[in-house]
């Protein structure tokens, strides 16, 4: 079984420590003793390290050693509309377990009213998320939550693969939009943009065209926008994380030299 792995302000010295509802989370629910072992992250390296003590509501660490982590098989920048907040919780969620690098809540033509405004107040809630979800799934790092953005700041977005997920007929399917498997990298940054209830709005869709934006569809059916975010994430994380394919040899003999 994985060990349980935490998230830690900073390493100094081989020593660490958490705090809050973590350090809570560990004496109170977990009950851990000195001596126990679990992974810790800086947000940068990822260490095994023990429980050296406790001090108040602190739980205290020493650094055993440094372990090696595989990286994410891709970079993926989640830009999603804002849709009703325990929904968009959800996202947060499910996303960073996805292994996203960072979450970019949209303001959106058919976000409802006052989802914006009230969006600057929710960040650090959905950061907390991200925490937890992250040390739940074994992350490296964390994402990075960013403040909400306007639709057309969100267009602006710099990324070699930028896809704007559209529930419109006619799209090409998202697979097919993808690099091929030999092209593609662990650096890549692919950007999905993902709408609102109600989806998008003429206008915005004739500005992501503008903008060399790539609609694609998941298919006939009508998904929430939770879903089709989820959905869209997991096609593209197992897109990169599949090597490409190999050819085989043939292991029929060859035919003889004539004489």
């Amino acid at each position: 079984m994985a060990r349980r792995r935490f998230f830690v302000e900073a390493v100094r010295d081989e020593r660490a420590e958490v705090a809050g509802e973590t350090a809570e989370h560990l004496r109170r629910v977990l009950r851990v003793e000195a001596g126990q072992r679990f992974e810790i992250s800086d947000n940068q390296s990822v260490y095994l390290a023990e429980v050296e003590g406790f001090q108040k509501d602190r739980v205290l660490f020493r650094v055993l050693e440094r372990l090696e982590v595989e990286a994410p098989p891709v970079r993926v920048i989640l830009l999603a509309s804002l849709i009703k907040f325990d929904r968009f919780e959800w996202i947060v969620e499910k996303a960073t377990e996805l292994g996203v690098e960072a979450i970019v809540p949209v303001e959106a033509e058919r976000s409802e009213k006052g989802l914006g405004k009230a969006a600057a107040k929710r960040v650090e809630r959905w950061r907390r998320i991200a925490l937890e979800s992250s040390q739940q799934s074994r992350r490296s790092r964390l994402p990075e939550i960013e403040p909400c953005v306007s639709f057309q700041r969100a267009l602006e977005t710099v990324a070699a693969c930028r896809i704007f997920l559209d529930e419109e007929h006619g799209a090409p399917p998202l697979v097919s939009v993808l690099p091929r498997a030999e092209r593609r990298s662990p650096s890549d940054l692919v950007c999905l943009l993902v709408g609102p209830e109600g989806g998008w709005t003429g206008d915005e869709r004739d500005a992501a065209s503008a903008h060399e934006w790539t609609p694609v569809t998941l298919g006939p059916q009508i998904l929430r926008a939770e879903t089709a975010a989820l959905a869209a994430l997991a096609v593209i994380v197992s897109a990169w994380a599949t090597p490409p394919r190999v050819p085989q040899r043939s292991l029929a003999p060859s035919p003889p030299e004539s004489s």
